[in-house]
This record gives C-alpha cells, sequence and structure tokens, in this order.
C-alpha cells in the first residue's frame, strides 16, 4: 500500500517520510510544481516524487489517488501535511475519500479550532481553563476599552493563518497603551474585525499532540518549549517530550466534544503561578512533529493505519528526549543573549554539543534532506 504525503517541502514531512520507509510503508512524496527543492524529495524514503500543477492541484491530486489505486488494486493512503491542502481535501471529501483512506478533519471541525475565540469559549464549558479575554463593547469607543485591559496583554487575530500570516506574525506582546494601540489596529485592519485581547502569561509553554479519529485519542505526546525564535514567542526551536496527564485530559475534552478526526496540537501556556491555559489548537501536522520521530513513537505509521482501515501496532511509551532546530536555536540562543539571558545562550551552546539532543531534520542514515533545507535556508533565509 502507498502513502501519499503530501507539501513535501515541509520539514515536517520529511519525518512523516522517514517513518513510514521504516515501517515498510512505499511513500509518494507530492509537492506543487511551483516549490523549489522540496526537502522531502530528497529522502531515501521517497519511493516516488509527485509534481502536480499550482492551478489544478486538487484535480491533479484527485487523478494521482485515482492511478494509484487502478494500479495497485487498492486505495492509497492520503496524508495532507499542509494547512491549504489539509483545508481542501476536508472540502472534497466525499471525492477524495472513494479513491484514497482518510484521516482528516471535517470543515466544521476545521473551522471551530482555527477559530481561538470559538476554542476558547467551547474550552470554558468543558472546563479546560483559558487566558483572561477581553472584549470592546459594542458601543464602546477604542480609548476607554485600551485604558482598562490590564498591561502586559496578547493581541492576535480570530485566525492568523488564513491571512497568510506566520506563527511569529500572529501575536504581539504589547507593554504599553501605545502598543496596544498599535497592535489592535493592525490585525483589525487586516482582518476587519476586533482581534483577541488576552492576559499576558509569563510560564512555560507546552503542548499535548494527539492523533484522534471520531473523537477518540489513539496517539499522544506532550513537549515543553525550552527556546523559540523569534526569542520574544516565536515557534519552538528546542523542545523536549515530557509527561503532562493535565494537558492530555484538557486535550482530550474538546476532541471527544467535537469528534474531531486527524492530527492535531494543543498549545498551553502557564500563568505566573504555574497553572495552564489553552491558547490555541493547530488541528494539523505542526512544526514539532519531528519530536514524535525522536521520541521513536509511532504517530505516522498510526496515522497511516487509521486512514487505510488497518489494525494500530501496539503502543509504545515515548522516550524522553530534547530536540533542536538549527539554524533556528542558534539564532534563538545569540536572541537570548542579546535580551540580557546569558545562561540561555550556554544552554543552547550545551545542547549543540550534546549527542543526545536531536536534530529536527538531521539524520545520519538520511543526509540528504537536511542538506537541501539548510541550501534552502540560505537562498530563501526562512525556515519551513
Amino acid at each position: 500500500m502507498t502513502a501519499i504525503v503530501t507539501d513535501a517541502h515541509y520539514r515536517m514531512s520529511v519525518s512523516l517520510i522517514r517513518d513510514l520507509f521504516d515501517r515498510g510503508v512505499r511513500v509518494a512524496a507530492c509537492e506543487k510544481a511551483s516549490i523549489e527543492a522540496p526537502v522531502g524529495f530528497a529522502s531515501r524514503g521517497a519511493a516516488q516524487c509527485v509534481r502536480l500543477p499550482d492551478e489544478e492541484y486538487e484535480s491533479a491530486l484527485l487523478a494521482l489517488c485515482r492511478e494509484m489505486l487502478e494500479i495497485e488494486g487498492e486505495k492509497p493512503v492520503l496524508l495532507p501535511v499542509g494547512a491549504k491542502t489539509l483545508a481542501m481535501v476536508s472540502r472534497s471529501r466525499d471525492a477524495f475519500s472513494a479513491v484514497a483512506g482518510l484521516c482528516a478533519a471535517t470543515p466544521s471541525q476545521l473551522a471551530l479550532f482555527n477559530d481561538k475565540a470559538a476554542v476558547s469559549a467551547l474550552a470554558k464549558t468543558l472546563g479546560v481553563p483559558v487566558p483572561e479575554s477581553f472584549e470592546r463593547q459594542p458601543e464602546e469607543a477604542d480609548e476607554p476599552f485600551f485604558s482598562r485591559v490590564p498591561l502586559p496583554c496578547a493581541v492576535k487575530p480570530h485566525c492568523g493563518e488564513s491571512f497568510g500570516l506566520t506563527a511569529s506574525q500572529r501575536y504581539r506582546i504589547c507593554r504599553t497603551k501605545d502598543e496596544l494601540r498599535a497592535a489592535f489596529h493592525h490585525f483589525k485592519a487586516l482582518t476587519n474585525e476586533d482581534p483577541i485581547v488576552q492576559e499576558y502569561l509569563p510560564g512555560a509553554a507546552y503542548g499535548c499532540s494527539i492523533l484522534a479519529k471520531d473523537g477518540a485519542v489513539y496517539r499522544s505526546l506532550c513537549h515543553r518549549r525550552v527556546r523559540e525564535y523569534p526569542v520574544s514567542g516565536g515557534p519552538s526551536s528546542c523542545c523536549e517530550s515530557i509527561s503532562r496527564s493535565d494537558l492530555l485530559a484538557f486535550s482530550e475534552a474538546l476532541v471527544r466534544k467535537t469528534g474531531f478526526t486527524g492530527p492535531a496540537m494543543f498549545e498551553f501556556k502557564c500563568a505566573a503561578d504555574g497553572s495552564p491555559r489553552l491558547l490555541e489548537v493547530n488541528p494539523r501536522v505542526w512544526g514539532t512533529f519531528p519530536l514524535t520521530r525522536a521520541a521513536k513513537t509511532d504517530f505516522a505509521y498510526s496515522w497511516f493505519c487509521l486512514a487505510a482501515g488497518l489494525p494500530l501496532p501496539e503502543e509504545v511509551p515515548a522516550q524522553h528526549v530534547k530536540m533542536a532546530y538549527y539554524p533556528a536555536d542558534f539564532a534563538a540562543g545569540l536572541g537570548y543573549l542579546k535580551a540580557g539571558q546569558p545562561g540561555r545562550f550556554f544552554a543552547a551552546a550545551a545542547d549543540f554539543l550534546n549527542p543526545r539532543v536531536k536534530n529536527g531534520i538531521a539524520d545520519p542514515k538520511d543526509p540528504a534532506p537536511a542538506r537541501v533545507y539548510f541550501r534552502n535556508l540560505f537562498h530563501r533565509g526562512g525556515h519551513k
């Protein structure tokens, strides 16, 4: 049976491809024609690399699934990695389900989990703690509202990803009234609605990753964010697997209530007293997904099995492991040094020299994707 892994330019896709290859699954890595040098195409685990036209992407992906069904006599498994591909597959799930195995969220589930305000409202009804929010009343002017919001605070759009914002662009931490005013008007102009204004949480950041089908959680892995880049609250540059039954219980409550299907990651941030608050949900493959491989879980293969209707393997407890992305973690270390936190700089340097700290993209058994990844970073100046 073949697994079609889409959006092969993402580093998360490489982890999927490697895990499935290790399990003996034939992998077809798929990417749009306009994307140069997808890292997933370089993996030894990709038995087939397929370019699809940007303009007819949906019909071409359907045709690819149909062709594999006709050749192999069984449906391939379609694993959509990118948010846009997942949304497309979800909207046309009947058509794709006819020619491929799927374990993916419905459009209503994606709409709910992608809306931070809707997630917060649902979480409250389920007893899941969330940050305190501050809303401008219908007849309330901006300035009186800004004056009653306690500082510092966080300002974010309801769904920043739908406007093409990167992780670090989807929120602003405001420590002055002028910063609050600027952030509020920035996001309102972008989205044409009042953004979310919440209390600032100074504590540690955590994630609870799950794999679910019809509201039942089959796999889970929690992690702690060790460092981030940019250091003001960007994506993880280093994280470590941990055990947090409370975060899992909170995540499971939302999964059960919504009947969610597919992979997702629930993000939490702690208050000053260490108590967690649910920030948002990423209802798709998330940036630190390679940690599931580093911790020697079977997330990728279990997703494949749920989509294919195959029995799941016996679950193996996750190993405690720390994982870093380079060069992002180098930049994070320098960022902490400039911010007056030399201890975190030296911790980043020590982790780089520690052979037990896993690399999020490099693998000595499959070295080519890392070479392509670093070359792409040099040419494009970004992190995928």
